[in-house]
């Protein structure tokens, strides 16, 4: 691969880098994150197959350069699954560190007496047994004393709560209640909905028995009743929420959509609630899981995952260039020819990069930004990308001087204004201790929390989120934990015990008059979007698309499906380069076999105009 400068005379690139979010808000939850990636694939090096099962694809790929934009999970799987099939790969990232949304990063200035400094981040890692292909990427990424890589830095909470304002919580273990049913009939299904969700949410037994049937509905729908009638349709309208108790809207619709994957019920779309809400029920019944519903990792998210990765692609051969920011794609004969990046966020000095093929991973609201007008006549399908939506879902972390276990797990704050998850994270970290290995020596425990409602006013300022200083969202926030963890005659949070807090750098705050921004923020899923996704294959014959807007299986900006398309952008390379190499293995969503037969039927249905067996409205 070869970097040039503006003039067109080589030149290196100047640094070298190194080195969620999701949550479960009730059995029936979506996941949303952050993004993680990963890869796996018959030709590639894993604990299975060992290294000799990359020979073909290394000898057919000898020589082949691949940029890949991005070094976010997306872009970390896709080198990853490249160089094990024998591709020069370099990693452009605009930021100065590896990872993305995902990564873990220093809190400046906290570090004493040889202490690491404390950890931040972006947002919480949730990593649910639904996830097939992360979980696999993570076997693949050696760890020192782990049989399975990274992936034995996972670790289960086994438990969660959902906090409620002026009334007691409700503690949700994640163990089955009662025996799963061995055939999943739609009686037998409805049967365990209703168990589910008697035993973990205080909804009254009729709307609960409703809305299982309304989950039963999309249970047996078919793929086409999914992909056009239920992807039109808020999940607020499919669950009839406006008929319902405050109880069931707060807990079964705001709950599952503003705290989980930032976005509004009355405009999330149906279909991509519900297709996760499916997946959390199979991993709840038993069924097509790779793990627990609920897991987060056994230390600060570089040191127990990012590190090592990109330690590990190095071994391969894969180059990192931090600090690089792609500006423009240049096309010519029908192909990428040239990308220019710009160092220093885009302010500093020009290089142009040449290779064989380039993937795209820059999350969507930076990536269209690169598609010139002349990319765009080339593929006219990438200007569906301007209509994806993004919202604000943002991390801030909490340093205490004691340790706040309140649950083993996380905690859905489903009555605080601002859509608040968090979790107290020293209780996982096994093998650390955060007096001793972190901070001032005064630092016992971190409390995470994900920020997913910016746009509604608080309970100190009476201003929304946007309005205020970075200050001010910091006292706002601990307040709301409070009040909803303080709230029945225990104090759990201390004004006392809070050392300070770390706000994600992404956000900029200037107080009421200001302008807000934030430079990472989360794709969301109103109504009707699922057609403006794209796929990680492009009319450009060496251009591919990978990042968690890129249409996956699972249809939900998350780790997983950051991982998904990356996989199939590689896989999409491999077929254009007529590579001899295994092509990566994609694990979709596990759907129950016993249900095929309900939804054959539905088809029928709506190829005569009538609803699904089960809509009784």
């Amino acid at each position: 691969m070869v970097e040039r400068n503006a003039k067109g005379t080589e030149a290196g690139v100047a640094r070298g880098g190194t080195a969620r979010r999701t949550f479960i808000g009730g059995v029936t939850a979506a996941a949303a994150a952050s993004a993680l990636g990963g890869t796996a694939g018959a030709a590639a090096a894993s604990p299975r197959t060992g290294p000799a099962g990359r020979g073909d694809g290394r000898r057919g790929a000898a020589g082949r350069t691949v940029a890949v934009l991005g070094g976010g999970v997306a872009g970390l799987t896709a080198a990853h699954e490249l160089a094990e099939r024998g591709y020069r790969v370099t990693v452009y990232e605009r930021k100065d560190a590896l990872g993305g949304k995902a990564r873990s990063m220093d809190v400046p200035g906290s570090a004493r007496g040889g202490r690491r400094p404390l950890p931040g981040e972006h947002g919480f890692r949730f990593i649910p047994g639904i996830y097939h292909n992360l979980p696999d990427t993570l076997r693949r990424i050696p760890f020192p004393g782990n049989r399975n890589g990274c992936h034995d830095n996972l670790v289960s909470p086994g438990e969660m709560l959902i906090a409620r304002t002026g009334k007691e919580g409700i503690r949700l273990p994640f163990a089955n209640p009662g025996t799963p049913p061995p055939v999943l009939t739609p009686d037998e299904l409805r049967r365990a909905l209703t168990a589910l969700l008697d035993t973990f949410t205080g909804v009254p037994p009729r709307e609960i028995a409703y809305f299982a049937g309304r989950l039963l509905v999309w249970f047996t729908s078919c793929e086409r009743r999914r992909h056009t009638e239920w992807e039109r349709t808020p999940w607020w309208e499919f669950t009839r929420a406006a008929r319902m108790s405050p109880d069931y809207q707060r807990l079964l619709c705001i709950g599952l959509t503003r705290n989980i994957v930032a976005t509004k019920a009355e405009v999330a779309s149906a279909k991509t609630v519900a297709t996760c809400a499916e997946a959390f029920v199979f991993n709840l019944l038993g069924r097509g899981a790779d793990g627990p519903p609920d897991r987060l990792l056994n230390a600060p998210t570089n040191e127990a995952w990012i590190d090592p990765w990109v330690s590990y692609l190095r071994s391969l051969g894969v180059e990192f260039r931090t600090g690089w920011e792609v500006r423009d794609l240049r096309l010519s004969g029908g192909r990428i020819t040239e990308a220019v990046l710009a160092e220093n966020g885009g302010q500093g000095a020009r290089q142009t990069v040449t290779a064989d093929h380039f993937v795209s991973a820059l999350p969507v609201e930076h990536a269209r930004t690169t598609w010139n007008a002349e990319v765009r006549a080339a593929d006219p399908r990438l200007a569906r990308c301007d209509a994806l939506r993004t919202d604000w879902m943002t991390g801030i972390q909490f340093y205490l001087t004691e340790p706040t276990p309140v649950i083993h797990g996380h905690i859905n704050h489903i009555d605080s204004p601002w859509s608040i998850t968090s979790v107290a994270q020293a209780q996982f970290w096994a093998g650390r201790d955060v007096r001793r290995d972190y901070g001032d020596g005064t630092v016992a425990d971190c409390l995470s929390c994900d920020v997913s409602e910016w746009d509604k006013p608080g309970i100190l300022y009476g201003r929304t989120a946007k309005q205020c200083t970075r200050e001010e969202v910091a006292r706002e926030v601990w307040a709301q934990l409070k009040a909803s963890l303080n709230d029945t005659g225990r104090t759990v949070l201390r004004d006392s015990a809070l050392h300070s807090w770390f706000l994600d750098p992404a956000v900029r705050l200037g107080g009421p008059g200001s302008d807000a921004s934030n430079d990472e923020q989360l794709l969301i899923h109103p109504v009707g979007t699922w057609g403006n996704r794209p796929e990680a294959r492009t009319a450009i014959p060496n251009f591919f698309l990978a990042g968690d807007y890129v249409a996956t299986d699972i249809d939900l900006a998350t780790m997983e499906g950051a991982n998904a398309s990356a996989r199939a952008a590689v896989n999409a390379l491999l077929d254009a380069d007529g590579s001899a190499a295994g092509r990566c293995a994609i694990t979709p969503l596990y759907r129950a076999p016993e249900l095929e037969a309900a939804k054959w039927r539905d088809e029928v249905r709506l190829r005569l105009g009538l609803p699904n067996a089960f809509d009784l409205g």
